[in-house]
């Protein structure tokens, strides 16, 4: 096989090209979605991580096309790998948006889901600057680019495990509902999906680490070592074509057709009507829900009851239609409320 620069392979001209248009087609849907649904400030990181991975693979066609452009290469690898975890924050915003909605079973403030994986996200990249510090500075086979090499290959480990914990808090939030049968269509739409995308960014993470931990090993001599980086179809494979599922699956089930924009909006304990509440209820200081999270000390003093106000139905206004019962819609002419009860 012939080797050209960076490349351990003559890469395909064709291929990159393919998936930027794919790519950029669920691009365009979801920007059209997002408008239609009013629910930019929930996927705004979907766009936008559809507009950098598109990119990426826009560069990799050119570099394809010029393998002796080392810019081309570099912009390329840096934006392929950078579209996934942008695609995965949207996860969290969803994640945030249905606890809003069924803020009874939210194990924390739903407002503080995304800087939860933000924080765990910053200790994890710490590792991959360390490791590629160490791997700038020093030549491939010494013992300092290894070393870094290996940090990068635990902070992608590291990502595996902070989807799995994702994923163990939709599992939780999910058999809360099932067990007060609030498992209505909707709801299970969207956990379907959540668990769903979340296991294509686990694969995704699971081949990352695969490849580098034989990429960085001891006694290469080379930027790339390793079956998995001297094979270009393991790339198609395990991370274009999952994520482009990924964001096609986004597509089809939109979460705009099934949760409300509106984060004030909750459903009832009925698993029926929705209503329009004051939103999610935390009286401590604002600096000490980002630090405290999971409210510890209020699981163990015990919340004031005045918070729960799910408890307090007849307090609150009923919203026009239901997206538990398939009536309800973000567009601005159906999020009307009205008063009484049902």
């Amino acid at each position: 096989m012939i080797r050209y620069n960076a490349y351990p392979y003559e890469p395909s001209p064709v291929l990159p090209g393919i998936f930027a248009a794919l790519i950029g087609l669920s691009l365009s849907i979801h920007v059209f979605q997002n408008f239609r649904y009013r629910y930019w400030s929930i996927m705004f990181f979907l766009v936008w991580g559809g507009a950098v991975f598109t990119s990426g693979w826009i560069m990799r066609a050119l570099s394809a096309q010029d393998l002796t452009n080392l810019n081309l290469y570099i912009a390329q690898t840096v934006l392929v790998l950078a579209g996934p975890p942008i695609y995965a924050a949207a996860e969290y915003n969803i994640l945030a948006r249905l606890m809003h909605y069924l803020p009874m079973h939210a194990p924390l403030h739903p407002g503080r889901v995304f800087y939860l994986f933000i924080y765990i996200g910053a200790a994890v990249e710490a590792l991959t600057a360390v490791g590629a510090i160490r791997i700038s500075q020093n030549k491939p086979g010494s013992s300092q680019y290894t070393s870094g090499g290996r940090f990068i290959s635990i902070s992608l480990v590291l990502q595996a495990v902070v989807e799995c914990f994702f994923m163990s808090i939709v599992a939780h939030l999910h058999i809360r509902c099932k067990r007060t049968k609030m498992l209505v269509p909707n709801v299970r739409s969207v956990f379907i999906m959540l668990y769903g995308t979340a296991t294509l960014i686990l694969l995704r993470c699971i081949f990352r680490a695969v490849e580098s931990f034989g990429k960085y090993k001891d006694g290469c001599e080379s930027i790339n070592c390793g079956t998995v980086a001297d094979n270009e179809w393991y790339l198609y494979t395990f991370e274009a074509a999952p994520m482009v599922i990924y964001t096609c699956w986004l597509n089809a089930i939109h979460p705009g057709r099934f949760l409300p924009a509106e984060h004030k909006r909750y459903l009832d304990t009925n698993g029926q009507t929705e209503r329009l509440g004051p939103g999610w209820i935390d009286r401590r200081p604002a600096w000490i829900t980002y630090i405290d999270l999971f409210d510890v000390a209020g699981a163990i003093w015990g919340r004031a009851d005045g918070a729960k106000f799910w408890l307090r139905p007849e307090e609150w206004p009923l919203c026009k239609g239901s997206f538990a019962l398939g009536t309800g819609s973000n567009r601005s002419e159906s999020v009307e409320t009205r008063k009484g009860h049902v």
